[in-house]
């Protein structure tokens, strides 16, 4: 190849093309190397894949995402990547420390319900079914705001819980689309999706916190959890 074709748009290097293809580096360089894809090398030892090319590898009747669930994503692996979440915010959220293990429980229930309403909404296929899924994810968060508040957990650290935790999932959920390979278009808009949704799942936490807080579920001065209402 000539150095003015590496400087064309239709030729992308490395990383561009495990974007638009949704594989990985070491994958397309396996295919590159068995004459699978149009690649060349440029001076520096770079490689660079035709974009024509791989879009025709993409398939051209596919009228929908690759599931997530069927990417490996589902509840229970939520669950415990949330787990393993806990361990590591643990010293730096000290409110979540004086949780009994009877709070925790109810968290992580209710957080696991919550995950799962939101990933049957992700993968839903009908309008109406989705919409099905993010009243019941709503509701679950509506639900963690009440108990957050219910414990004597005070508006900013029930919200910097949820925070702490919607990135574990946005994780996930990424490295879900590489493994099942989607297109660059389907994953940013799969992000996109779930990035809304969190943003309304916020709101109804906040919301049920408040209802709760109004209703006598804690003392709007107190930032102790863990201790029952006087």
């Amino acid at each position: 190849m000539t150095r003015q074709a590496s400087r064309d748009p239709d030729w992308v290097s490395l990383s561009e093309a495990s974007r638009v293809l949704g594989v990985s580096p070491a994958t397309l360089r396996r295919w590159s190397d068995a004459g699978r894809l149009r690649v060349f090398t440029t001076p520096g030892g770079h490689r660079r894949f035709s974009r024509s090319a791989l879009e025709r590898l993409l398939p051209a009747d596919r009228v929908r995402r690759p599931s997530i669930g069927g990417a490996g994503l589902t509840p229970s692996r939520i669950a415990r990547t949330y787990r393993r979440a806990s361990r590591a915010v643990a010293p730096e959220l000290p409110w979540v420390l004086v949780l009994t293990d009877e709070q925790r429980l109810l968290f992580r229930e209710r957080g696991h319900v919550l995950a799962a309403s939101l990933l049957h909404y992700l993968d839903a296929t009908q309008a109406e079914a989705a919409d099905h899924h993010l009243r019941d994810a709503s509701r679950s968060a509506a639900e963690y705001g009440r108990v957050a508040a219910g414990l004597r957990l005070s508006l900013s650290q029930t919200v910097e819980g949820f925070l702490r935790f919607r990135a574990p999932f946005h994780h996930e959920l990424a490295l879900a689309t590489r493994r099942r390979g989607f297109s660059a278009a389907e994953a940013t808009d799969l992000l996109e999706t779930a990035e809304l949704a969190m943003d309304r799942l916020l709101v109804a936490t906040m919301t049920g916190h408040s209802l709760e807080t109004g209703r006598g579920g804690r003392h709007p001065s107190s930032d102790r959890p863990g201790r029952a209402t006087e």
